[in-house]
């Protein structure tokens, strides 16, 4: 976590001198657009100082209240960060509807230019940078700052570009208009992280993760492992959890269930991109499963094999095993 901490005060520090950088531009031009970029500084400079604090809080160790740890806490930060960054745009499209009606005059539009360019640059960049290491040390908190940080870049690329329209034809309404649709791309911008948060928040199912484990359980799948089934995956902060059933010689004693059970923990552990919590459930096998079980030397087959049944999260996630009419 001290990893993230000091990525995410990099982002936080360079906010803020982007921020001044582009109030500064906006009281130079007076320009509405390049307030509406100004103010979408605020929100990432608020988003960036709620992250570094969900990244502390994620960073607790496990309690008696909180078995599964903290790290759910980034997605209450996603959402917040994607709720101002919604609201934010609301606040422009009615400042930039305002100053249709009532219309202003604007200013010093290539230096503006230059500034928010400048701005636009250093944000990409950054953004980029989070991406990276939100991919490298498993934190949707990165993530989603990076990802802000890189809308914030497009919307001053195009901020850029309509100053440029506004200073060559002389249509200074053209800024309100500007501002509006750059407003309507916020909104949207933060509608796509309020969901990302929601869906977590909610246990939506993590299909990426999912799809990485079932390929891994494929390569490395033993004969005993006869069928697996009802997995499901959580992601907590850097941490995932899975629940499955696995079915097993009915044959095997205790400590060789515990042993097989073990043995698809440390493998998956071993293999896997993230720290992985397996919960597994062990069945015992039964007459059906018999036409698609790799033992051969099964003392009690009660028929050959005839199928060979491939592990996918259509078949693995469904609550049963997998049975003639089920494949």
């Amino acid at each position: 976590m001290q990893s993230q901490k000091k990525v995410i005060l990099l982002s936080l520090s360079i906010g803020v001198l982007l921020m001044l950088a582009k109030f500064t531009a906006y009281f130079i031009t007076g320009s509405n657009s390049i307030l509406t970029d100004a103010a979408e500084s605020i929100v990432n400079v608020l988003a960036s100082a709620f992250a570094f604090y969900s990244i502390y809080v994620a960073a607790q160790p496990r309690d008696n209240n909180h078995p599964y740890g903290h790290g759910k806490v980034e997605f209450f930060s996603v959402f917040i960060e994607g709720s101002l960054i919604g609201i934010a745009g609301i606040l422009i499209i009615f400042k930039s509807a305002y100053n249709l009606v009532y219309p202003h005059n604007v200013n010093e539009l290539i230096v503006g230019s230059i500034i928010i360019a400048a701005t636009g640059l250093v944000n990409f960049v950054l953004g980029y940078y989070l991406i990276s290491q939100s991919k490298k040390l498993k934190s949707l908190t990165l993530f989603a700052d990076g990802k802000h940080l890189q809308v914030d870049a497009y919307t001053s690329a195009g901020l850029v570009a309509g100053l440029i329209l506004i200073y060559l034809t002389g249509l200074n309404y053209l800024d309100s208009v500007l501002s509006i649709a750059i407003g309507i791309f916020i909104i949207y911008s933060g509608y796509k992280l309020v969901r990302r948060s929601v869906s977590g928040l909610m246990d939506e199912s993590d299909f990426e993760t999912a799809d990485e484990v079932i390929s891994i359980l494929n390569s490395c799948r033993k004969d005993s492992w006869i069928d697996m089934h009802n997995l499901r995956t959580q992601r907590y902060g850097p941490d995932i959890h899975i629940d499955c059933h696995l079915t097993l010689p009915y044959y095997f004693d205790l400590n060789k269930v515990h042993e097989e059970v073990s043995e698809v923990d440390a493998m998956m552990n071993s293999q896997a991109s993230s720290s992985i919590e397996f919960f597994i459930h062990a069945d015992p096998c039964i007459p059906e499963c018999c036409h698609y079980c790799r033992m051969d030397a099964c003392p009690v087959r009660s028929e050959p094999r005839t199928k060979d049944i491939t592990w996918t999260i259509e078949n693995v996630t469904r609550n049963k095993k997998h049975f003639s009419a089920d494949v």
